[in-house]
């Protein structure tokens, strides 16, 4: 099955002070983190694009405990899986500092969502980048501030 993010509303390229960074965070940017490699980043994108799509390939566990959704940028024990939205700045040699991440909680997807993303390829998580402080998205993501629906993998 494949998942798909699919991400509008960038933060921009700074965003402001915290304890560990008084000067602010510059040359953020945002990407998908692979599983225990938290530096290995899929499709890394400027903080201030327009749009982002990061698609995933994922494995169907099917278990007496229900649906388990595994796969290299997936996160957490069965149950409790998530995706990891990283967040970091770029320096002039191109690595990347992470200062801040976003779950996206796989536990929070309507059941009958789920069973037709089964049925059809695809799961859809659209979403906002943009906290109501106007920084980069962080915490736990779930609807509302998520929305999941079935799709055809592309």
């Amino acid at each position: 099955m494949q998942i798909r993010i699919e991400a509008a509303d960038f933060p921009g390229r700074s965003c402001g002070p915290s304890p560990d960074s008084p000067g602010g965070y510059h040359n953020i940017h945002v990407g998908i983190e692979r599983l225990n490699r938290r530096d290995e980043l899929l499709d890394l994108v400027p903080g201030d694009g327009p749009a982002a799509v990061w698609t995933l390939d994922c494995t169907v566990v099917m278990s007496a405990a229900g649906v388990d959704l595994k796969g290299p940028y997936i996160q957490g024990p069965p149950g409790r899986r998530f995706i990891y939205l990283s967040w970091g700045t770029v320096d002039d040699a191109d690595a990347f500092t992470l200062f801040r991440r976003a779950k996206l909680w796989l536990d929070s997807i309507p059941p009958d969502v789920r069973d037709l993303a089964l049925d059809l390829g695809a799961l859809v998580g659209r979403l906002s980048l943009t906290d109501r402080k106007g920084n980069p998205l962080c915490a736990a993501v779930r609807p509302p501030l998520i929305e999941w629906s079935a799709a055809r993998p592309t």
